[in-house]
């Protein structure tokens, strides 16, 4: 099994967000996936991302293979000192809250489309 670690679009349009998932490579890049390791906000300044260094370096030591972008967060990520690296489990309250709306308006988008179909 070919696992990848990559970035996951979330958010709308001109408002991207990204979740750093682990996925089996076998999957499209919007499909099923393992675990969310953190996030990243192009969009937001300053200290833009989160990150489970502690899954991450599980992954990477089970031969997972990151993406370019997820490759450069990791090693921003392990630059940082150790008061504003995260080594545990990324929350819900981590995530900016602007992100979490546009997920579950687009979510709304979607089962209302879905509906309409039926």
């Amino acid at each position: 099994m070919a696992v990848k670690i990559r970035l996951r679009r979330m958010g709308s349009r001109n408002a991207a967000f990204y979740r750093v998932i682990v996925q089996d490579g076998r999957f499209a890049p919007t499909g099923r996936f393992i675990e969310t390791l953190g996030w990243y906000d192009p969009k937001q300044e300053g200290n833009n991302f989160s990150l489970n260094l502690d899954r991450v370096n599980h992954w990477l030591e089970n031969g997972a293979q990151p993406s370019d972008t997820a490759k450069s967060l990791i090693k921003k990520a392990a630059a940082l000192p150790v008061e504003k690296a995260v080594t545990g489990e990324v929350t819900e309250e981590e995530v900016p809250a602007a992100a979490v709306e546009a997920e579950e308006a687009a979510e709304e988008v979607a089962e209302e489309a879905t509906e309409e179909k039926a």
